[in-house]
C-alpha cells in the first residue's frame, strides 16, 4: 500500500536510526535526530525499533492514509490531528482508509518524528533507509518529500492489527509514553555537558562564559548541526591541531570562537577543537533548538553521563514490557 503525500510541509526526510556502521569510511550516522524517542514512537505501533519513519521539520505535512493505520509521534509542540480528531504527543491512534493526518506548525522546537505501523518500506542504502541529504541518497532517492509523493508502507505486525481492532470506537489508547520521552522540547533549555579533549586549551574566561551564560541558535544551522552565536570563546594557544573524530553531541569551536554543536548528519571528522560533548540523554532536547533558540550548558561527569544512559536504556526496557501488557 502507498501513502500519499498531500503536503510536503517545510522538510520531511524518510529516517531510521541510521548508520552507524559505516563511519570509517567518512559515512555519517544520521537517522532520526531524536533516536530515542524515533524508537519510542516504533514500539507505540508495533514496529522493530529499527523501522523506517518520518522526521518533520517546522511542520506543514498532510498524510493521506490507503488503509488502516497505527500511528504515533513525539517531538515538539505541534498540533497534530487526524482530520478533526486531536492526537498528543506518545500515543498510539488508529487511522481508517480515506482519513488524513495533519501536522502544522510548532508553537515550541522544531521537529516531530512519526512512526505508522508496518513502517515505510523503501529500499535500504548502506544497511539504513534514512535519508542523507548531504551526499543525496538513502530515503527517497536521497531527496526530502515533495508534495504528490507516493511512499510504499510495509504490513502491518499482527500484535498492530489487534490494536487497531481494538481501537475501532475509542481511536487513540488511553495509555502514553511518559511526557518529557514524548515532548522533549523547552523554553530555555540547560544541555548537561562532559569536558572534551581540548577542554584545557580554552581560558578561564571562556568556560566560564560556556557554562554561565546563554547561547543563540543562529539560522544557519541544521541537521548536521547548530550554530551558536553568543560569548566568543577564546583558546589558550593557536596551534593547528589534527583532525580527530567527531561524534553527534560534540561542542567544536571554529576559530571565530563561536561554538557548533554537532548533531546526527555531522562529519565523521573534524579539525576544530572539542571544547566539549552534549550527553547522548540530552540530545533529544538539542534536536528541538530552532534559530532564536536560547540555549545554556551545565558541566557533569563522564560518569554520571554513562549512568544517565544506562538508566534510559532501563526505562525503555520497561517500557517495552509495558507495550507487552497492553497487547489486546
Amino acid at each position: 500500500m502507498k501513502l500519499s503525500v498531500g503536503s510536503a510541509g517545510f522538510l520531511t526526510t524518510v529516517q531510521d536510526l541510521g548508520r552507524p556502521g559505516f563511519r570509517r569510511f567518512g559515512v555519517s550516522v544520521g537517522g532520526a535526530l531524536d533516536s530515542h524517542g524515533f524508537r519510542l514512537v516504533n514500539l507505540l505501533v508495533g514496529n522493530d525499533e529499527t523501522a523506517a519513519g518520518f522526521e518533520i521539520t517546522l511542520g506543514g505535512l498532510r498524510l493521506n492514509f490507503p488503509d488502516e493505520r497505527l500511528v504515533a509521534w513525539c517531538g515538539g509542540e505541534f498540533d497534530v490531528s487526524i482530520d478533526s480528531l486531536s492526537l498528543p504527543a506518545g500515543r498510539a491512534a488508529a487511522i481508517r482508509a480515506g482519513e488524513e493526518l495533519l501536522i502544522k506548525q510548532p508553537r515550541r522546537g522544531c521537529r516531530a518524528w512519526l512512526a505508522i505501523s508496518g513502517g515505510v518500506d523503501l529500499p535500504k542504502v548502506l544497511e539504513s533507509r534514512s535519508t542523507d541529504l548531504r551526499s543525496n541518497f538513502g530515503g527517497l532517492v536521497g531527496r526530502p518529500l515533495r508534495d504528490g509523493d507516493a511512499i510504499s508502507l510495509g504490513e502491518n505486525s499482527s500484535w498492530a492489527q489487534s490494536l487497531l481492532d481494538s481501537l475501532r470506537q475509542d481511536r487513540i489508547a488511553s495509555w502514553s509514553a511518559p511526557p518529557a520521552w514524548a515532548g522533549p522540547a523547552q523554553a530555555l533549555p540547560v544541555l548537561r555537558i562532559a569536558r572534551g579533549t581540548d577542554w584545557d586549551r580554552f581560558n578561564d574566561s571562556a568556560l566560564h562564559a560556556l557554562l554561565t551564560e546563554t547561547f543563540t541558535v543562529s539560522p544557519d544551522s541544521d541537521r548536521m548541526g547548530a550554530r551558536l552565536a553568543g560569548p566568543v570563546l577564546q583558546r589558550n594557544d593557536h596551534v593547528d591541531l589534527v583532525s580527530e573524530a567527531v561524534a553527534p553531541g560534540t561542542i567544536q569551536v571554529p576559530p571565530n570562537g563561536n561554538p557548533i554543536l554537532l548533531l546526527g548528519d555531522c562529519q565523521t571528522i573534524g579539525g576544530y577543537p572539542k571544547i566539549a560533548h552534549v550527553l547522548t540523554v540530552d540530545l533529544p532536547i538539542a534536536a528541538q533548538l530552532r534559530a532564536g533558540d536560547g540555549v545554556k550548558f551545565r558541566e557533569t561527569s563522564l560518569t554520571d553521563a554513562h549512568r544517565l544512559l544506562h538508566e534510559r536504556e532501563c526505562d525503555l526496557e520497561q517500557f517495552r514490557v509495558g507495550i507487552k501488557l497492553h497487547a489486546p
